[in-house]
């Protein structure tokens, strides 16, 4: 009856031993060793056969030194003479000195030779001919020989297991896998704002692995897999981590395209050295980022079954589906495609609960920035919950681009403190790109003041509009000028009145240019696209155009998360097409013309607000309000007055801040 626990209690001995021990030393490590030592040998002998101060002389040379008394010794080898000075020879002309010679024997015998040596107390040594084509062979065959003997090894190691069981050739098929152990996963949940729903399904994966035998006594079984969608940045694997630290267990991190490689099997070799060590350190936890690149639907690529990132993808799901619910080893993944996630990934008993963060709302972004700036000293004028409202749609990674960049800022501007002005320069420069200084011309100034004008206008006379934040007129990025406007609350529905509004605002511009100029500059581009699209949604996918009706055509495939439209088969006739083409240009023509005659009727208004941007290229929203005689929160004026100040050119120069 005991026996079950002396096992795990020795699986645990065991693996205490493997973390005490020093790393082995991988095979491939050692024939790396055993090669430089053999290129070392080589190196050595090959020196050896060189005689760095040795001199090539002529035999003549050879035997004035002999009568000059000037050679010590002498070794003949075949025709082959070498020597030693007595003192060292300088060439002429020469300022190097050499103390060992060699030259060769003439064709002809030299009968002399011999007893002008000994003439001169020569000593002669004789030496027998080596054949040089054997040194000549060797020296050719040794590195044929190594190449060879690789592709042995090469060979051997391919047919060993499968050709990647155990590691493979250089430990190709090992996991590529960080490993974070018990004390380096220092994030928790208190370090995650945002994202409340998603940490309370985690909750009880983290007391799972910190008390596992409170859920085995209740006969329950904890998820194998939690798949993590959302829209990038919204903190996949910040969470991941966090439910690590939480349960203070190992963390193996991977990504899903490192185990896909050249090498047949290497992928699925490397899923099962992943598993296993999480296996030989339960509890943990795998999470596998991006897993769309190996867990796409199968049979879609060109290779079929015998695709390798099908091969690799199905040792995943063999993985998965061998896990004992004892064992204690989670599988956490994310991605931002789950539509094309293969069915038997997402099926009860490999990743049974799929978690979906979405973008942050107003207070969720508030409590991010609060964790982003707990280290930078923030000036008294920050004021992060209005940060919060000003940032719709900024994930949790755009927020901390945003307190990074404003801290930026300050340090280039050598601030001691981040101040709110910094903040404000950060969102410009991330949501519209940095400042241009391009050269444009008068009567293109006037154009885009005017342009922004009639956005800004419309904007503030329409009453379902979202508030103007700011106009400006200062080239950022790809645009010329921009007006930005900053919904009081969040939305997650939009009604049509709202919609029709937006895309007059859209219009607004181009109508500006229509009715001050009488003509129309392709400064619009942008506004048409996206009311062109706006359009179309609403008579395809929203049912809000009469003719239509209530029902819904697909000529593209929307992404989950990023908004994108993928091509795709349209599935209606080309009738229905032709009548949403015509109530497309309808619905766009009819809110034109309601934008031209806002501003119109209030043309003396659209001069006023481009006048003051021809001036201070600027404006907020408050001083907007005083141009077009609206009632502002902080200056509260009479309504004589502000006609007054709206009908005389000199009071639209507003003072500049």
């Amino acid at each position: 009856m005991d026996k079950k626990p002396l096992n795990q209690q020795q699986r645990k001995n065991d693996q205490q031993k493997r973390q005490d021990a020093p790393p082995p030393v991988s095979s491939s490590f050692r024939y790396l060793i055993w090669f430089i030592i053999l290129f070392a040998v080589l190196l050595y002998f090959s020196r050896t056969l060189i005689v760095p101060d040795q001199i090539d002389i002529s035999y003549s040379e050879f035997k004035n030194q002999i009568k000059a008394e000037n050679v010590k010794e002498v070794t003949f080898r075949g025709d082959r003479i070498t020597g030693e000075f007595l003192e060292d020879y300088t060439p002429p002309g020469e300022d190097a000195a050499f103390k060992r010679f060699r030259t060769v024997l003439p064709a002809f015998d030299d009968p002399y030779l011999v007893d002008l040596l000994e003439e001169n107390d020569v000593i002669v040594y004789a030496e027998q001919e080596s054949n040089p084509w054997i040194t000549y062979f060797l020296l050719l065959s040794i590195p044929w020989i190594l190449i060879i003997a690789y592709f042995i090894y090469l060979r051997r190691q391919m047919q060993q297991g499968g050709g990647m069981m155990g590691g493979g050739l250089f430990n190709v098929g090992k996991t590529k896998a960080k490993r974070y152990h018990r004390e380096d996963t220092s994030i928790k949940f208190e370090d995650v704002a945002g994202v409340e729903a998603a940490k309370k399904d985690l909750q009880e994966i983290v007391e799972f692995l910190k008390d596992p035998d409170k859920f085995k006594d209740l006969g329950a079984k904890i998820p194998k897999g939690v798949l993590l969608t959302g829209p990038p940045g919204t903190g996949k694997t910040l969470l991941a981590k966090a439910t690590a630290g939480e349960a203070g267990v190992p963390f193996y991190s991977i990504s899903g395209s490192e185990f896909i490689e050249m090498f047949v099997g290497v992928g699925a070799s490397r899923v099962r050295d992943t598993f296993q060590n999480a296996r030989n350190e339960a509890p943990a936890i795998i999470f596998i980022d991006e897993i769309d690149s190996i867990g796409r639907a199968r049979g879609t690529g060109l290779g079929g079954g015998h695709d390798e990132r099908e091969q690799t993808l199905n040792q995943i799901l063999s993985e998965m589906d061998g896990f004992d619910p004892r064992e204690g080893v989670i599988v956490m993944a994310a991605t931002n495609r789950p539509d094309i996630l293969d069915p038997a990934l997402t099926r009860p008993g490999r990743f049974d609960r799929q978690i979906t963060l979405d973008l942050p709302h107003k207070d969720a972004r508030e409590q991010i920035l609060r964790i982003h700036s707990r280290k930078v000293p923030l000036d008294k004028d920050v004021d992060l919950k209005n940060i919060a409202a000003q940032t719709v749609g900024f994930a949790g990674a755009n927020l901390e681009n945003l307190v990074n960049e404003a801290a930026l800022l300050a340090g280039r501007k050598g601030n001691k403190k981040v101040t709110m002005e910094d903040f404000n320069e950060a969102r410009d420069k991330i949501l519209l790109g940095a400042e241009r200084e391009d050269m444009i011309t008068d009567d293109e100034r006037k154009v885009i003041a005017y342009h922004e004008a009639g956005h800004a206008l419309v904007a503030k006379l329409l009453p379902d509009a979202d508030p103007v934040q700011k106009v400006t007129i200062i080239p950022r990025g790809r645009a010329l000028g921009v007006t930005e406007q900053v919904p009081e609350n969040d939305r997650y529905n939009y009604n049509k009145k709202y919609i029709l509004d937006r895309i007059e605002i859209m219009l607004g511009g181009r109508a500006a240019e229509e009715i001050v100029f009488d003509d129309v500059t392709s400064g619009a581009a942008n506004d048409l696209k996206q009311v062109t699209s706006i359009a179309r949604k609403m008579v395809t996918q929203w049912g809000m155009s009469d003719k239509i009706g209530p029902v819904a055509f697909k000529a593209g495939e929307d992404h989950p998360f990023l908004g994108r439209e993928m091509a795709q088969p349209k599935d209606f006739s080309d009738y229905t097409a032709k009548v949403i083409d015509e109530e497309i240009t309808r619905i766009v023509s009819e809110a034109e013309e309601k934008a031209r005659n806002l501003l119109k009727e209030n043309r003396n208004k659209l001069d006023a607000i481009a006048h003051a941007l021809l001036v201070h290229e600027t404006l907020t929203s408050d001083e907007i309000d005083r141009l077009v005689g609206q009632k502002t929160n902080n200056e509260p004026e009479k309504a004589e007055e502000k006609e007054k100040e709206v009908d005389s050119p000199a009071k639209s120069e507003l003072p500049r801040k």
